[in-house]
Order: C-alpha cells, then structure tokens, then sequence
C-alpha cells in the first residue's frame, strides 16, 4: 500500500493535514509565550486571580502544543519546532503590553477565537479523510475554548 501511511490513511492527505497542524502549533506556541508573559507581568487589582488563571493556561496550552506535536509525528510528518518560523507564520502575534490583565484576557479571546477557526478547518479535513484521531483532538479543543470564550468574555463586560 504504496499511497497510505503508517496508521492507513493517504499519504498526501496526511501530509496536508500535519501542514495545517503545524500552522496550529505556530499558533499555540506563540499564544503560549504570550500567557507566560501575561503571568509573569500581571499588575493590578485582580493581580491574585489574573495571575493563577494566566498560570492554567499555560499549562493547558503546553499539554496542548505536545499533543499537536505529536499528532504530526504520528502522521509520518516532523513538528516545526522554531520560534522564528511560528513568529513567521502565526496568525496570533506577540503581545507587547502584558502587565495589563484586561488587555490580556481581551488578547487570548481574540487569540482563541483564531484558533478555533483553524481548528474547525482541520476537523473538516481530518473529517474527509476519516483520520479520527485529529478528528477528536479538535472536537476536544473546540469544546473546551468555547467555553474558555464565554468565560473570559464574561470578565471582560
């Protein structure tokens, strides 16, 4: 079975589909810089709160940069792990004002919002060439930053 891969799905799709994934990465990985930044240079009166929700972030998106990560491996692609291709290509930029929360929270809606559109974008493929293994690590992290959305925007009016 010349055309399929490893775990039996076409070696050309799986190829486009590790491509959009490193795009996510890109993405993740810059996102996850930023929160780091936004918890190391928090100030303010919501200091205390700011600075333990900037933390699980954090974490989350750094088990989340693994699994994508190792999605990509897992369909015979290599995970891009530069910081100047993800600053090159990432759709989400590098904050500049990370001491002020609400600006911070205001970044990550909009950064999440990117992400699930792209993530929706590698579901329908994923979806098309019956990989279901990407398939339900985007339905998880649609979900999951959904409702991270109504949160932050919640705190946000």
């Amino acid at each position: 079975m010349k055309n399929v891969s490893r775990i039996g799905l076409s070696n050309e799709k799986s190829g486009e589909l590790a491509d959009k994934l490193n795009d996510l990465l890109a993405n993740y990985s810059v996102l996850y810089q930023n929160t780091k930044g936004y918890h190391w240079n928090i100030k303010g009166e919501n200091f205390f709160e700011l600075h333990v929700k900037f933390e699980e972030l954090y974490n989350n998106l750094f088990l989340k940069i693994d699994e994508i990560a190792e999605r990509i491996l897992t369909l015979g692609s290599s995970p891009d792990h530069r910081y100047s291709t993800y600053i090159a290509s990432s759709e989400i930029k590098e904050s500049s004002e990370v001491s002020n929360g609400k600006k911070g929270i205001a970044e990550v809606v909009e950064a999440l919002q990117i992400l699930l559109i792209k993530q929706r974008r590698i579901l329908n493929l994923a979806a098309d060439i019956e990989d279901e293994g990407t398939n339900a690590l985007m339905s998880d992290y649609i979900r999951e930053q959904e409702k991270l959305i109504w949160m932050y925007s919640a705190y946000l009016n």
